[in-house]
């Protein structure tokens, strides 16, 4: 089917699991990623995704709001040269902190109407971080520690084995668009991993340090070692002046379902937890089809609690990248979704049609033996 007759005829969004937030077909060639998610003080939530794929020039993101709790979403506005970004508040204002394009400049807008106009960043005055490109992120928690915000980043050099981590870090009480208050770690090398270590993690310990939790991929090695150890996750110690990063290859290379795929770790108060969402890829052999819920007490052991999210088909089919926020007794959730819109589908389950809306009730009273969201609608 051409592309002008896959455009004329009307998506289907009937199966889709969750509330569609925005769909793009297949046949555009622009696909949806990095979903981001924040709970403003008025009670809004605002989503955020960008688009990828050859359709697109991999440097545009879209910024949508709910005024129902999750029940409708109108787009409020589009950002042209910001990318892989999280939506984060500080002070009251809203911010997006992410790169300029595919591997561009790190970068930060502030919006002080609630996402409908953004600061513009130009230069190092108005939200250009870095003064170099090829940084690669995802829309990553930004943590507030010992005075200071915290993010990670990567450097994409090279082969992706061959990237190395940093962590920007800036004081709470300075404005955040000014690139001469950001300070940068060294950035950490892993050549001997033979593994991607990306989107990172900042975390506050139970005994008060930060650490970075990177996802992780093995690469250059067998199918069979790939699935073996796709369930892993990096950990990098972080200096308390930001400066450095330092890892134990004995003990700092963990079991984590869903370490494989872009996850976010949170800690919930109540139940002094860190709770994820994550895309398990292993028992039985997965891709980003089966979503679910983990914690942990202490972030060296983690156990999974509920499935959240399945389909049987991992081909194209998918819920990845989710960024999720707690609110009450729920988690809230977006999700790069790929899945059924009566247009053919996704182009495959990474390539994501949708940007979807889930919400998980009383999250801490879940179980194994709780049906998924999807099986339940």
């Amino acid at each position: 089917m051409t592309e002008e007759v896959n455009l004329s005829l009307k998506p289907d969004h009937s199966k889709v699991p969750g509330v569609v937030i925005d769909h793009s077909p297949a046949s555009t060639k622009q696909y949806l990623g990095s979903p981001s998610i924040v709970i403003m003080p008025n009670g809004d939530y605002i989503a955020s995704n960008d688009l990828f794929g050859p359709g697109t020039n991999y440097d545009r993101m879209a910024v949508f709001r709910s005024r129902d709790k999750g029940t409708t979403w109108t787009q409020i506005t589009e950002q042209v040269g910001q990318w892989w970004s999280n939506l984060f508040l500080h002070k009251g204002d809203l911010y997006l902190l992410g790169t300029s394009r595919e591997y561009g400049y790190a970068v930060i807008r502030r919006s002080t109407d609630g996402g409908e106009t953004w600061t513009v960043p130009k230069d190092k005055h108005t939200g250009q971080i870095s003064t170099e490109n090829r940084y690669h992120c995802a829309p990553m928690p930004v943590v507030a520690h010992n005075g200071y915000l915290w993010r990670a980043f990567e450097l994409a050099h090279g082969p992706r084995e061959e990237w190395k981590a940093l962590v920007l870090s800036i004081p709470e009480d300075v404005d955040l668009l000014q690139a001469k208050n950001w300070r940068f770690s060294e950035a950490y090398q892993h050549l001997w991993s033979s593994s991607q270590w990306i989107e990172g993690n900042i975390v506050i310990t139970p005994d008060n340090k930060l650490v970075n939790i990177l996802r992780s991929n093995l690469r250059n090695v067998s199918p069979e070692e790939i699935q073996a150890e796709s369930d892993k996750a990096a950990v990098l110690h972080i200096s308390e002046d930001g400066k450095t990063l330092t890892h134990d290859r004995d003990k700092d290379l963990i079991n984590f379902p869903g370490g494989g795929v872009k996850f976010t770790i949170r800690f919930d108060d109540q139940t002094q937890r860190y709770w994820s969402l994550g895309c398990k890829q292993t028992n039985p052999p997965a891709y980003r089809n089966t979503l679910v819920l983990t914690s942990s007490a202490n972030l060296q052991t983690w156990r999974i609690e509920s499935v959240i999210l399945h389909h049987p088909d991992p081909e194209k089919h998918a819920f990845q990248y989710v960024d999720w926020q707690f609110e009450e007794n729920d988690i809230i959730v977006a999700s790069r979704t790929a899945y059924d819109d009566g247009l053919g589908g996704a182009h495959n389950a990474h390539d994501a049609n949708y940007l979807t809306f889930h919400r998980i009730e009383n999250f801490r009273d879940r179980t194994i033996d709780d049906p998924p969201l999807n099986e339940k609608e």
